[in-house]
C-alpha cells in the first residue's frame, strides 16, 4: 500500500470507527428512551382508566343505592337492582356485571349465555382463574383486575381492566371494566416513532458520516496532488541544479584545459619545432631550447596532476582521509596565505569511501567560502574519530555573517549542499557564526554504526 493510501485510510478509519460507535450509542440510547417512555405513556393512560373505571363504579352504586339501603333483601328487590344495572352501559363495550361470592354469574347484559352458571372455574387464555381473581381483588379492597375477556363489539379476546367491589350484606360482585386495546395501540405507536426517530438518526448520522469522508478524501486528494507537484518542483529544481552543476564543473575544466593545458602544450611543440630547426641548422642554443621544452612539459604534467586532484583527490585511494585533507590544508595555506591549525585524531575508525569524499569535500568547499567571504587570518580543522563516528570541525576568526542567509551565500556546490550532503549519510550538520568566528561541525556515523537524525543549521 501506498503512503497516499495509508494516510486516507488512517484519516477515514477512525472517523468510520467513531461514527459506528456514535450510532451503536444512539441506537441503544434510543430504544431505551422508546421503551422509557411507553412505559411513561402506559403507565398514564392506566391510571387514568383506573380512576375512570372508580368513577363508573361510584356512579352504578349511587344509582342502585336507595335500594340497597332500604333494607329489604327479597328477590324482588334484587332484581329491580340487576335491571338497574342492566340498563347502565357506556360506550360500545361498557357493561357493569353481577356475580355471587360462589361464581354464580347474575348479571351479563352483552353475554346473556353467562346468566345463572357457575363460572368459579373459568380461565382466560393465559390460564388465569378470572372469576376467582375478581373476587380476591374485590375482597381484597383493591378492586382493580387485569385479565383477558372476549370484546362484545369485535368477538375477539383481549386484555381488559376490570374494578370490582363488594355488596356484602347480599354477597354480591359487582364491577365493570374497559379492554385495553387503545393502550396497546398507543405503545405501539410509541415504539413506532421511536423507531423511525432511530432510523432518521442513523440516515442522517450516515449523512454526515458520508460528507466527513468526502471531505477528508477531496482533501487527501488535493493535499496528494499539493505534494505531488512540490515533489515535482523539488524534482525539476534538483534536475536543473545538477545540470548547472555539472555545466559549472565542465567550464572550469575546460577554462583549466584551455588556458593551461593547451597553451602549454602549444608552446612545449613551439619549443620543440624551434630546437628541432636550431639543432638541424647546427645552433648549439638547440640543445637549450629542447630543454626549455622539456621543462615545461613537466609543468604541464603537474597541471594536470592538479586537475586531476581537484576533481578526484588520488591520496583518498592510496593514503586514506587524513593525508588526502592534509595535502589540501597545505596546499589552501600556500595558496591563500592564511595561518591553518589542522589537528588530526582520526585514530582506526573505518570510513567508506562515499563518507571520506563527502568530509573531503565538504572541507574544500569550507575552505573556498573561508577564502572568498570571511576575510579570516586563522583556520582551525580538527579530524576526530569518536565511538562509532567521526567529527570534522572547521572554525576561522572571520567576519561571520547570519545564518538566515545562508542560502544567499551559495558558490559552487554551496553550504545547502555540504547540509544535503551530511544528510545523505545520517548525520548531522551545525553551523555558528558571529563576528570574529564562524564554525562548522560535521559528525558522520562510522561503518558499523547506525545513522543518526539530522541536525539542521542553528
Amino acid at each position: 500500500m501506498q503512503l497516499k493510501h495509508k494516510i486516507v485510510a488512517l484519516s477515514v478509519l477512525p472517523l468510520l470507527l467513531a461514527v459506528a460507535v456514535v450510532c451503536v450509542l444512539v441506537f441503544f440510547q434510543n430504544q431505551r428512551l422508546g421503551e422509557q417512555q411507553a412505559r411513561l405513556i402506559e403507565s398514564s393512560i392506566l391510571a387514568s382508566k383506573r380512576a375512570e373505571l372508580k368513577h363508573y363504579v361510584e356512579m352504578a352504586l349511587s344509582i342502585v343505592s336507595p335500594l340497597y339501603e332500604s333494607g329489604r333483601d327479597d328477590a324482588e328487590t334484587k332484581q329491580r337492582v340487576l335491571a338497574v344495572l342492566a340498563r347502565i352501559s357506556f360506550g360500545s363495550d361498557g357493561y357493569f356485571f353481577v356475580y355471587e361470592s360462589n361464581g354464580r354469574n347474575l348479571m351479563h347484559p352483552r353475554q346473556g349465555e353467562l346468566v345463572g352458571k357457575d363460572l368459579w372455574n373459568m380461565t382466560d387464555p393465559r390460564g388465569l382463574l378470572v372469576i376467582q381473581a375478581l373476587m380476591k381483588s374485590a375482597q381484597s379492597g383493591d378492586g382493580f383486575q387485569h385479565y383477558a375477556w372476549q370484546k362484545p363489539s369485535t368477538g375477539e379476546v383481549t386484555d381488559k381492566l376490570a374494578y370490582v367491589v363488594m355488596l356484602e350484606r347480599w354477597g354480591w360482585m359487582l364491577g365493570t371494566g374497559i379492554y385495553l386495546e387503545d393502550v396497546d395501540q398507543a405503545i405501539a405507536q410509541v415504539h413506532d416513532e421511536a423507531t423511525s426517530g432511530i432510523h432518521a438518526t442513523m440516515l442522517a448520522i450516515a449523512g454526515l458520516a458520508l460528507v466527513a469522508v468526502l471531505l477528508v478524501f477531496a482533501g487527501g486528494l488535493a493535499l496528494n496532488l499539493s505534494e505531488h507537484r512540490l515533489a515535482d518542483r523539488k524534482l525539476q529544481l534538483l534536475t536543473q541544479r545538477i545540470v548547472n552543476l555539472q555545466e559549472e564543473e565542465r567550464s572550469r575544466v575546460s577554462r583549466e584545459l584551455h588556458d593551461g593545458i593547451s597553451q602549454l602544450l602549444v608552446s612545449i611543440k613551439f619549443q620543440f619545432e624551434l630546437a628541432s630547426h636550431q639543432l638541424a641548422s647546427g645552433n648549439d642554443a638547440g640543445m637549450q631550447t629542447l630543454q626549455k621544452g622539456t621543462d615545461r612539459l613537466a609543468g604541464a604534467i603537474g597541471e594536470v596532476r592538479r586537475i586531476s586532484h581537484d576533481l578526484h583527490p588520488s591520496l583518498l585511494d592510496t593514503l586514506g582521509l587524513p593525508a588526502a585533507i592534509g595535502q589540501l590544508v597545505a596546499e589552501f595555506e600556500q595558496r591563500s596565505g592564511l595561518t591553518i591549525d589542522y589537528r588530526n585524531s582520526l585514530g582506526d575508525t573505518l570510513l567508506n569511501d562515499g563518507q571520506a569524499v563527502a568530509l573531503f569535500r565538504i572541507l574544500q568547499e569550507a575552505l573556498t567560502n573561508i577564502e572568498r567571504h570571511a576575510q579570516a587570518t586563522r583556520v582551525r580543522i580538527s579530524l576526530d574519530g569518536m565511538a562509532q563516528r567521526v567529527r570534522l570541525r572547521v572554525r576561522d576568526n572571520g567576519i561571520g555573517f547570519s545564518p538566515k542567509q545562508l542560502d544567499k551565500l551559495n558558490d559552487g556546490i554551496g553550504l545547502r549542499n555540504i547540509r544535503e550532503r551530511v544528510e545523505h549519510f545520517g548525520g548531522r550538520f551545525a553551523f555558528e557564526s558571529e563576528p570574529g568566528q564562524t564554525e562548522l561541525m560535521v559528525t558522520l556515523p562510522s561503518q558499523g554504526a547506525s545513522p543518526s537524525r539530522v541536525e539542521q543549521p542553528t
